[in-house]
């Protein structure tokens, strides 16, 4: 609900305070970049040190309480820094979380483990973009609505020490462990990044999006929000569906999403009103399949003693390829939104042929 809430208006924020298209997407693929690299060392860490639960929460305090400093920022440069702070927290809980969501999973299948997760995690994202929405509406401003996204960060820490209290040791979950023959990381595994790599780099982040709309005056301030937390609306259904999916046919149901949300781009940068609400819901498709298969399937092809490393890696080469396309992006949207649609889809179809490969070498 927090970090939810505060990115489905920091493209139109950034705007305000006199950020450009080009600054807008340099920004959140820098957050990207930064917060994803973190993860490979946060990974690593984690699994040398064994301490999953403090690493986590540490991450948890700094991804969350940059939120509510948001409404203290005066500048585009300050708020800049707290959002990369934001991506940052979150760079250092993932893995270890990830590593212990892998063991709980490990008895349900992984893919609806994933998905369950993935689709609780956006109650939250759907109801943190209509409070600020409400609070934009009652015409209360940015700063106020991330303000107000102080009351569910605090609840969430307490939830999170709630859990840390239940479930000490996560490591005691796991079913049975996975057996990993060789040196180092598989070479599936690398082949998968390759896949991985294409779909974060043609995957348009929604401050883009948000700023795209806003400029061009295709929907009330009000509105852009609620166009997200509908994406968050089909992003949750998506996570239990191509969760339950994988489960039963594998990689193969990774190149269905990449296929169906490569018609995003069109849909958002070069309609109305009505295709950019149709577009943003393929959008939340897609993204409701990498926040659930993509990590489930990492899950399989690694070892217990490996996955935090292998989740470090994973996040790592998918942050570099999101900073890489975000960027590009960015600048390309300043030319035309038709370059933008041109290389999202172009990627995301690279994709689909790549995650078909793996698919097939997974099965002889």
């Amino acid at each position: 609900m927090t970090y939810e809430g505060a990115r489905s208006i920091t493209g139109p924020f950034l705007a305000v305070l006199g950020a450009s298209g080009a600054v807008v997407g340099f920004v959140a693929g820098l957050g990207e970049l930064l917060g994803y690299g973190v993860r490979l060392i946060s990974g690593y860490l984690s699994d040398r040190t064994g301490k999953y639960w403090p690493i986590t929460i540490l991450g948890y305090i700094l991804n969350l309480f940059a939120v509510p400093l948001l409404a203290l920022a005066g500048s585009w440069q300050l708020a800049a820094i707290l959002m990369i702070t934001e991506r940052i927290g979150k760079a250092i809980r993932t893995p270890a979380r990830d590593a212990m969501l892998s063991h709980a999973t490990s008895e349900v299948g992984r893919g609806w483990g994933f998905g369950l997760h993935e689709a609780m995690d956006q109650i939250g994202a759907i109801a943190g973009p209509l409070i600020v929405a409400l609070v934009l509406y009652l015409r209360g401003g940015y700063q106020t609505g991330f303000a107000v996204l102080l009351i569910p960060a605090l609840l969430a820490i307490i939830v999170l020490l709630v859990a840390r209290h239940l479930y000490p040791t996560p490591r005691e979950l796991e079913a049975s462990q996975a057996v990993l023959t060789g040196k180092g990381l598989p070479g599936t595994f690398w082949l998968y990044l390759a896949g991985v790599a294409f779909i974060a780099a043609g995957y348009v982040d929604y401050p883009l999006i948000a700023y795209h709309l806003g400029k061009g005056s295709l929907v009330a301030s009000n509105w852009i929000p609620v166009l997200y937390a509908v994406a968050m609306g089909a992003d949750a259904l998506a996570a239990l569906i191509f969760g339950y999916l994988y489960d039963r046919i594998g990689i193969y149901v990774l190149a269905i999403a990449a296929l169906v949300s490569s018609m995003f781009a069109p849909l958002v940068f070069l309609g109305g009103f009505a295709m950019a609400l149709v577009g943003m819901v393929i959008w939340g498709i897609g993204m409701g399949a990498q926040e659930s298969v993509l990590r489930a399937a990492v899950a399989n092809m690694i070892s217990i003693d490996r996955r935090g490393t292998a989740y470090g890696v994973f996040n790592t080469i998918y942050g570099i390829f999101w900073f890489a396309g975000s960027a590009l992006m960015g600048m390309l949207y300043d030319f035309s939104a038709g370059y933008v649609v041109a290389f999202s889809v172009a990627t995301q179809l690279l994709s689909v042929l790549i995650m078909l490969y793996v698919g097939k070498k997974a099965t002889t």
